[in-house]
Parts: C-alpha cells; sequence; structure tokens
C-alpha cells in the first residue's frame, strides 16, 4: 500500500472519527490499524494533525469541578510537612493513620474528614506540584573501597527475597561538608529489608572498633534479631573485626559488587530519607553535634520514622516495549508490617501498639525540629584550614639596613632597576632587575 492511498483513507476515515461515538470510534480506530499497518497509538496521532473543514461546532474547554475546597487542600500540606514531604501515595496512608491526631489539632469537620479518606494519590500530587518543585536537593556519598577479606565474603548479586525481619544493610553517611580532611562524623545507617525498618547511629569516624560498637548498640534496639548483614566494599566494613563479629553471633555477612551502588538500593534510599534530609550536607566534627544528633536518632526520629512514617515495597517490575510499570504494595509503616508478619511474639506486637498509642505524631515532628535547629547550630561551615589561609600575618620587612644599601650600590653602578618580590608573609621569594 503507497502513502497516497493510505493520506486519502486517513482522510476519509477522520470524517466519521470526528463525529463518531466513543464506541464507534474505537472501531474506526482497528479498521484503520489494520488496513495501513498503523500502530494504535500512532493513528490516533496522525486523525488529530489533521485539520476539520467543516467543523462549525463551537468547542468549549471542559472545567472539572473543585471536589476538595481550601480547607482540604490546607490540612493536606501542613500533614505533608510535618510528615517530612512523602510520596503522594505514602502521604494517603498517612492521612488515614494519622486521622485521630489530625483530628486533635485541625478540628475539621465531619465532611473535611470524609474527603481526606476519599482524596486520591494523583489528586494530591496535582494540589502539592507547586511546592514540590521547590524542594529539589542532590546526594553525593564519599567511601573508599577496602581490599581486606574480599575473598572471604561472599557477594550478593541477587535481589532480596526475605520473608521474616532480620536480613538488613548497612552503610556510612559522611558529615564532611565536602572536605574530606580531618576527623569528622558519620551516620551509621541500617535498614530492614521485610519491615522496612530503619535504625540510625553517629559515630566519630569511621573506624572499624567504633563501627563493630554502633552496630552493638543499634541491635540492642531493634524489636528483632539481626540474621543478616550486606554492606558495600569500605574498609570500616571488610575486616577481620566485623567479620569475627557476624561469624560469633551467627550474622549472615555478605558485600555488594564494588562500584554497583544499586546493590544496595534499599540502604542508599534510605541514606537519603532518613539522613540527608534531615542533616544535610554541612560538616559535623565536635563531640557537642555527635551527642545532639545520637539523642535525635535514638529517640524522636526511630519512633516518628518507625511507627508513624508508612512505606512501599517494590513487587514486580513489568515492561510494555521502552516502558516500565512498577508495582507496589499498599503502603504501611515498619511497625505494621511486623505486627502483621506473625515472626514477633505477641508481647512484642502489644508493646508496639501501646507505644504507638501513646505519641503524637505531630508532637514528635516539633521535637524533631527543635533538635535539629540545635544540630545545626552546630555545622562547622568554615575548616580551621581553610580559616589560617584567608587570614595570613601581617607583613614583615626581611631586608637589613646593609642589604638595602649594597642592593642601591648595585643598581647605581650598573644603572639597572632592581625589584625585590616577596610573600604575604613577608618572606623574600624573588628578586630581578629591569
Amino acid at each position: 500500500m503507497n502513502k497516497e492511498f493510505r493520506m486519502k483513507y486517513l482522510e476519509r476515515a477522520y470524517q466519521r472519527y470526528k463525529r463518531s461515538s466513543k464506541r464507534s470510534k474505537g472501531k474506526i480506530l482497528d479498521e484503520l490499524c489494520a488496513i495501513c499497518q498503523y500502530n494504535r497509538k500512532y493513528a490516533i496521532w496522525k486523525l488529530n494533525q489533521l485539520p476539520m473543514k467543516d467543523d462549525s461546532r463551537v468547542r468549549r474547554k471542559r472545567v472539572r469541578r473543585r471536589l476538595y475546597g481550601p480547607e482540604v487542600i490546607e490540612v493536606i500540606e501542613k500533614v505533608w510537612e510535618v510528615a517530612n514531604y512523602p510520596w503522594s501515595v505514602r502521604l494517603k496512608e498517612i492521612l488515614r493513620l494519622w486521622l485521630p491526631w489530625i483530628k486533635q489539632h485541625f478540628r475539621v469537620s465531619r465532611e473535611v474528614e470524609e474527603k481526606l479518606l476519599r482524596i486520591s494519590a494523583s489528586t494530591i500530587d496535582r494540589a502539592l506540584r507547586e511546592k514540590k518543585d521547590k524542594l529539589r536537593r542532590r546526594l553525593y556519598g564519599r567511601t573508599k573501597p577496602g581490599t581486606l577479606l574480599r575473598h572471604q565474603i561472599p557477594l550478593r548479586t541477587d535481589s532480596w527475597d526475605v520473608n521474616q525481619p532480620g536480613f538488613m544493610e548497612v552503610d556510612l553517611v559522611p558529615h564532611c561538608g565536602g572536605l574530606s580532611q580531618g576527623e569528622f562524623i558519620y551516620s551509621l545507617n541500617l535498614t530492614d529489608i521485610f519491615s522496612g525498618w530503619v535504625e540510625t547511629e553517629a559515630i566519630m569516624g569511621k573506624g572499624q572498633l567504633r563501627v563493630i560498637e554502633a552496630l552493638e548498640r543499634v541491635s540492642a534496639r531493634l524489636p528483632f534479631k539481626i540474621l543478616g548483614l550486606d554492606s558495600d566494599n569500605g574498609s570500616e566494613f571488610i575486616n577481620h573485626h566485623l567479620y569475627r563479629w557476624c561469624e560469633q553471633r551467627g550474622i549472615q555477612f555478605t558485600r555488594s559488587r564494588p562500584y554497583k551502588k544499586d546493590d544496595n538500593a534499599h540502604i542508599e534510599q534510605k541514606n537519603w530519607t532518613h539522613v540527608r534530609k534531615f542533616m544535610g550536607w554541612d560538616r559535623y566534627d565536635s563531640s557537642p553535634a555527635l551527642q545532639a544528633m545520637n539523642s535525635l536518632y535514638r529517640k524522636e526520629l526511630s519512633l516518628f520514622m518507625n511507627l508513624f512514617q508508612p512505606s512501599v515495597k517494590l513487587i514486580k517490575t513489568l515492561r510494555h516495549g521502552s516502558r516500565k510499570l512498577r508495582l507496589y504494595d499498599q503502603p504501611q509503616t515498619p511497625a505494621d508490617r511486623l505486627i502483621n508478619s506473625g515472626v514477633l511474639p505477641q508481647s512484642k506486637c502489644h508493646e508496639l501498639k501501646e507505644l504507638r498509642e501513646k505519641l503524637d505524631p505531630f508532637s514528635l515532628s516539633e521535637k524533631i525540629n527543635q533538635k535539629l535547629e540545635q544540630i545545626w547550630a552546630l555545622a562547622h561551615h568554615r575548616p580551621k584550614s581553610l580559616q589560617s589561609k584567608e587570614t595570613p600575618p601581617p607583613h614583615k620587612e626581611q631586608l637589613s639596613p646593609m642589604e638595602k644599601e649594597t642592593l642601591a650600590s648595585i643598581s647605581q653602578a650598573f644603572g639597572i632597576t632592581i625589584f625585590i618580590k616577596t610573600h604575604p608573609n613577608g618572606e623574600l621569594v624573588a628578586l630581578h632587575h629591569g
């Protein structure tokens, strides 16, 4: 079939297509694709490119009726801000989970309450589109591969497929402010693959013994036992100390492939949501900053993220041509996943439920912000090494009177002009004539 015949047939089909019902349009498209061998989407695009010559109808722009007024959007925006700007699918679950506390803080009516429970994730996205554009940031990391014990620690190249809590990924997040000189604070981050439970501990430097001490403290806070530990290839993890520590406790110790961040996708995501979004990229290298960060990590932030922040888990990925369709499960908090798993003892499940009922997510968020203000005030924005370079010592005269007299006599005898160049600190760096 040549191009000229296709265009004539397309023009004829176009006249019927524009005046047909939705069902008839589908049949016309099927006929057009069968005759002209077009892809369906391409056929629709071709039909929309042709002008309607005798179309005398007045086209009016459809105005969508606004179902959710400013009183609903205002509550959603405030909850979104308090919950630390979650994804719309997670925010929809947060509105349901936090509803008892939303009633207390905002005094919403029955009608607003029903709309908060009914609103869809896509509508939330449209309502928050403007504010989301102002919150774009970047993430960077600083890790150095280790070379010890690699042949003894097995690689994990397959995806995580676990049905019980305890298998965790671990990583360090540096707070160096872009300058790796000297000793500064790291955040040791652990995330459970099954439940999404995250615990964080701040340590000074990344010494091997300090990492193990932090792991001891974190394991004591976890509501379950660590069964597996997966890390990158940094020397802070690939060492004899951690290897023996895992062996003594029966912990399966694995590592990712070098330079393959996708192998640690779970912890890389939590590094952003649980550390960078709160601490930023400033430098922290003092003992008060270390204590303040651990006070936040161990108390309010852990309770807020694990008891009140739902997350989603990727079930599978479907491919349609060049497009990917990702299917997720229903949003749940890490605590709910642990409770519903049936693995934890009933006493521990009851303890988690009681703890959540006693707490208020809005009060927790306020305390987190207060502690963050104190931590940000302890940031070291100008390292001492840079300050010393910016404030050089005052200029001092280095030439003695006799040296000056000698240079003057040489200049007069040979009829030349001598220039003396000195460093800002007063030292003689060049002597030349012109």
